[in-house]
């Protein structure tokens, strides 16, 4: 019988081994390795990482979902279980994800017998880059499903919070690049060249304005630029200039209208200043839209573990890509307080793993509510 201890075990053995996105090779072993030493079904799909196991019997049907890539990001925490993979980090928790959902596997496969249906856990390959959950949707593996489940540790919570919302609870998430190939030239003689960081400059300027001159307010997006380059010297006029940020929005038109304000912004400063302008638009995660009655029967089930739960007012502006699941199947997805000092995605990540502690009883109840529902 697992418990507390093992699921702790188990997160700081991922923490210490993590690989990225489509990475996976030796984690999807290890957590065959213990799912089998359960004797818990295991189903071969058409991927080179993550996998489904399945328990129980009978037609229903009920999807969890762990993801189980890390991030390439230097660690600077100290412990006994750092990551001994130089310049990758579990700074995202999908270790503690991987942790609760074996958690839930074991303890249900004690009580397979009981269960009125099956239950599959998806290990999820390659969330951090947007396309493992689609990828695991398009194997057919959620063909007999009547409802996928999924989590994240949220930092900003505390240990027994819950937060959850109906409808959209996270945005869709979309990548813009620009090149500018501009003529380069001294930087002495200006006029023989046609300077590419000049046009960089106004696109800067016009994609700041793009949400608050163009979106109403009633409506939310974000266009965030990450990244600027151009040239390697301080006396000469580079031929090219490169800029690549990210879109987030929670309605089609407004994702659409933005992307179309992006192209013609290009469009404008390539006739205005000579120059051609690239851009590559790329849709990551789409907007995760939860399900009202499982939303009702989440909440339900968190209160009945003992989770403070948080009833959302606005979706967050984080990407997630269990939206890839949902596209021909009701959801639900929560956020479980991880106190943490430092945000997802910072290199000192330290999640407080007293959070171990209800995960797994919240699925677990959810999953026999739904399954007594459905059957």
């Amino acid at each position: 019988m697992t418990n507390y201890t093992d699921y702790v075990n188990w997160r700081r053995t991922f923490h210490q081994y993590p690989e990225v996105s489509n990475n996976e090779f030796e984690t999807t072993k290890r957590l065959k390795r213990i799912l089998e030493a359960y004797q818990i079904k295991i189903i071969d799909i058409p991927l080179e990482t993550g996998f489904v196991a399945e328990i129980g019997h009978g037609e229903t049907c009920i999807a969890v979902r762990t993801d189980i890539d890390a991030l390439p990001i230097r660690e600077q925490v100290e412990h006994e279980f750092t990551s001994t993979n130089t310049g990758v980090m579990h700074a995202c928790g999908h270790d503690i994800h991987m942790a609760s959902i074996l958690a839930v596997a074991t303890t249900l496969k004690e009580q397979e017998d009981k269960l009125n249906g099956r239950v599959k856990f998806l290990f999820q390959p390659a969330e951090e880059i947007g396309c493992g959950a689609k990828a695991m949707a398009n194997t057919g593996v959620l063909d007999d499903v009547k409802a996928i489940l999924g989590f994240h540790n949220y930092p900003i919570l505390n240990i027994g919070e819950f937060a959850i919302k109906s409808g959209a609870i996270t945005s869709a998430v979309d990548r813009f690049e620009f090149k500018i190939h501009g003529k380069g030239a001294h930087a002495a003689k200006p006029e023989q060249g046609n300077d590419p960081v000049i046009v960089l400059g106004q696109l800067i300027t016009s994609l700041q304005t793009i949400v608050s001159r163009n979106i109403s307010a009633f409506d939310s997006a974000v266009v965030t630029i990450g990244e600027v380059s151009s040239g390697n010297t301080w006396n000469v006029i580079a031929d090219n200039a490169y800029v690549q940020g990210t879109v987030r929005s929670f309605k089609p038109e407004v994702q659409a209208y933005i992307e179309q304000r992006l192209r013609d912004t290009a469009k404008g400063l390539e006739q205005l200043f000579n120059v051609e302008i690239e851009m590559i638009y790329t849709h990551l995660p789409g907007v995760v839209i939860n399900d009202d009655y499982l939303t009702q029967q989440a909440k339900q089930a968190a209160e009945t573990v003992g989770y403070n739960v948080i009833e959302l007012d606005n979706p967050l502006t984080i990407g997630e890509d269990f939206s890839g699941l949902l596209e021909e199947h009701p959801g639900v997805f929560a956020f479980i307080g991880s106190n943490s000092a430092y945000d997802l995605h910072h290199p000192k990540y330290d999640p407080d793993e007293r959070i171990l502690e209800k995960v797994p009883e919240y699925f677990i109840t959810l999953i026999q509510q739904l399954l007594d529902e459905y059957s």
